[in-house]
This record gives structure tokens, sequence and C-alpha cells, in this order.
């Protein structure tokens, strides 16, 4: 998966996040993000199936997030059942329109403009090891269909490894996945 992904530039960043897994929260995710910030996404609706044929094929969700620094104010994850933590090492790629063009580059700082992060993770849960792929788009609402779909088919262009191919059964919520993994 990583030389697969290596072809672009990205950013590297390994760091343990929090997730409350319990209860439900129906359509919120909540998590302390590298012991730093607590960050809340709201679930705002479907936008449609990403298809790029053979390759890929999912869910387009449209999320709110607010995040929360937590300064110097230590943190207490509370009950095990109630939240999971996961090791991530991330590897993130940021692609931005130019001239109808799109270029892939490391992603901005933390505030940035309209454009498509794309972020490989190996994730390291109750010493099991997962990859996910995620899409964030950012900017305005009505181009980011079609910005994820351009970037999905770039990424894309390249077959996964071992002729893999990533169903709409593979796509979903990050804190509905998690909750699942639990044992």
């Amino acid at each position: 998966m990583v030389d697969w992904f290596g072809r672009f530039p990205s950013a590297v960043e390994s760091r343990a996040d929090d997730y409350l897994i319990s209860p439900d929260l129906d359509g919120l995710s909540v998590k302390i993000r590298g012991g730093r910030a607590l960050d809340v996404k709201a679930y705002g609706g479907c936008l449609g199936v990403l298809d790029v044929p053979g390759r890929a094929r999912g869910l387009m969700d449209l999320w709110q997030r607010w995040s929360f620094s937590l300064g110097s104010l230590s943190h207490s994850i509370g009950s095990a059942t109630a939240w999971r933590s996961v090791h991530k090492v991330r590897r993130m790629s940021f692609f931005t329109m130019d001239e109808g063009q799109l270029s892939a580059g490391e992603p901005p700082g933390p505030r940035r403009d309209e454009g498509c992060a794309v972020e490989l993770t190996e994730v390291t849960m109750q010493g099991q090891r997962w990859w996910t792929l995620g899409f964030e788009a950012t900017g305005d609402r009505t181009g980011l269909q079609g910005l994820v779909e351009g970037t999905a088919a770039l990424v894309f262009d390249l077959a996964l490894a071992d002729g893999l191919e990533l169903t709409t059964q593979d796509s979903g919520s990050y804190a509905n996945w998690l909750r699942e993994q639990v044992v």
C-alpha cells in the first residue's frame, strides 16, 4: 500500500487517537486527537456514490467537523468499553485544481484552501493492523463532489496491489467501523 501511494508527495504523521465508541451517538463521531484536541464530527448526509470502475466504489458522505484544543488539560478516556485507542501512521497528500489540472502536494497547514486530502493510514488497534484510505474535500460545497471524483480517478489510475478492488462494503463511517472491530 505504501508503494502504491508513494507516487504522490505526502507528509507522514504518527499519533494515537481515542475514539468514543459507546454509546453510539447516531451521526456524531467524537475523538481525542493525539491527546491535544477534542474533535466532534456531525454526519450531514450522503452526496452519492464514488465509482472508479474496476478499482473503487464507495459512499461520499458529508461531515461537519469542530475541533477544540485541550490545551494543557490532561484527559482521561474513562471506561475502556466506551473509548477505543487507535494508533495511526498517516500518509497524506493534498490535491488542488489549478487551471483545470489536478496536482498533488503535501498538505498545507491546518487552514486548507479548496482541495482534496487523500489519507492512507495504517491503523493498529487491539494488536491488529488494518489499512484505511480516505478522501476529504474542502472548499465550496458545490464543487466538492467533482473534486473528490477527479482526485479519486487520479489516485486509482494505478490499480491497488494484488488487484484489490474496494467496494461499497469497504466504505463507511470510521466511528462505525471501529465499533464493528471491538472484540
